[in-house]
């Protein structure tokens, strides 16, 4: 099944980048990191509540740093089900795997975003749609033969669509100290004039348990498979990834 996905996965890739891609000789590794998140959403007025986010992502299962990631928000809640966030990320990229950056880079991101529930009998559906303006601080050769993160950045666009499906395993809601199924599939897209090769950006496909935590949020623990195209377009990384997450919604009105 999981190679069955992988394919599937590679040929819409493919056709994405068009067909200069499909001449392109790919080149594939994998990896194993482990994925740690704190992701809070707290209200501090009946419309308006703040983003707080922070994942530590580590190669081989923690062993070696992989990215740092802290990301904030204002949200507006348009509705008890829809909001709108506006915010800034801030992420920190080490070398890592077989396709390993040159040297660790920063990134800084702004990013507009809509969010909404669409309850499906008791299946709870959430909707994504994320916009990110990107300045990466890619590594550049020294004159000394050494590479080092960029004193300029390179501006790309990025559009995330994301669909996740949890289902409660007892009862016909997601209630406290219940646990439930969920899964997800997020696509990455980059446009603009500095995305040559690789149009298609990356895909995370998750699988896994939650546990709801009475007056805290959520526990989400399970296996994400990323598919990664780099830059150049040839390299594909197939990541077998552990990932452990906490969803909060401490009201702080």
């Amino acid at each position: 099944m999981k190679n069955i996905l992988f394919k599937n996965l590679l040929t819409l890739t493919i056709f994405i980048n068009g067909v200069s891609s499909v001449n392109a000789q790919r080149q594939y590794t994998e990896n194993s990191p482990l994925w740690v998140a704190y992701m809070g959403d707290h209200k501090i007025s009946n419309k308006v509540g703040i983003h707080l986010e922070y994942q530590e992502r580590r190669n081989q299962l923690g062993i070696k740093n992989q990215q740092h990631l802290f990301r904030t928000a204002i949200n507006y809640h348009a509705s008890p089900n829809l909001f709108f966030s506006f915010g800034y990320a801030f992420v920190r990229t080490y070398p890592y795997g077989n396709f390993a950056v040159k040297s660790i880079f920063p990134e800084h991101r702004i990013y507009e975003q809509m969010q909404f529930v669409t309850p499906l009998l008791n299946v709870e559906a959430v909707t994504r749609f994320r916009l990110e303006q990107r300045f990466s601080f890619l590594p550049t050769l020294q004159t000394n033969g050494d590479s080092k993160a960029s004193s300029k950045s390179t501006y790309t666009n990025r559009l995330r669509c994301a669909q996740r499906f949890s289902l409660p395993l007892k009862g016909k809601t997601i209630t406290d100290k219940m646990i439930y199924a969920t899964a997800f599939d997020e696509l990455f897209i980059n446009f603009g004039p500095n995305v040559l090769n690789n149009i298609f950006d990356q895909n995370r496909a998750f699988v896994g348990l939650g546990y709801k935590l009475p007056n805290i949020g959520r526990l989400e623990g399970g296996y994400l498979n990323q598919l990664l195209i780099k830059s150049d377009g040839i390299k594909v990384e197939n990541n077998h990834t552990l990932s452990l997450a906490l969803y909060a919604n401490f009201d702080w009105r």
